[in-house]
């Protein structure tokens, strides 16, 4: 009895401990000091998706993972590289699934097709529901 209450407590208190205790990324939570550069980084951290919340972009999550994302680019931005490489980059190394506007090929093609499949399937059902009223 004893080892499976102290197993389930385990259990329980286990994601307790899955955050990090590292400190934030430098600039994960800073802004650059040139308001260009800032300003091309947030509109970059707005389009790209974290990887661990999968719903929020990096610029909203408080993710480990997304905090390190948002100080690589800044470091890139603040380098003088464009938001068009480092989103290239990003799209290489993660897939084109982290970016909120995935490019249209093989891969991404039923993301582009399953909301005009759906409605055109959701306006067919309603047009046949309708026409039962009427007769």
């Amino acid at each position: 009895m004893r080892r499976s209450a102290a197993f389930a407590l385990a259990l329980i208190a286990s994601p307790v401990f899955a955050d990090s205790t590292l400190p934030p990324a430098a600039l994960a939570d800073m802004q650059l000091p040139d308001p260009r550069q800032e300003a091309a980084a947030k509109a970059l951290m707005e389009s790209v998706r974290c990887l661990v919340c999968q719903g929020q972009s990096i610029a909203d999550s408080n993710a480990e993972l997304a905090g390190d994302m948002r100080a690589l680019i800044r470091r890139r931005i603040a380098a003088g590289e464009r938001p068009e490489a480092i989103r290239k980059w990003l799209i290489e190394r993660y897939g084109d699934w982290v970016s909120y506007d995935p490019p249209l090929s093989a891969t991404t093609a039923p993301l582009w097709i399953a909301p005009i499949l759906l409605i055109g399937i959701g306006l067919f059902l309603a047009r046949g529901r309708f026409r039962k009223r009427r007769g």
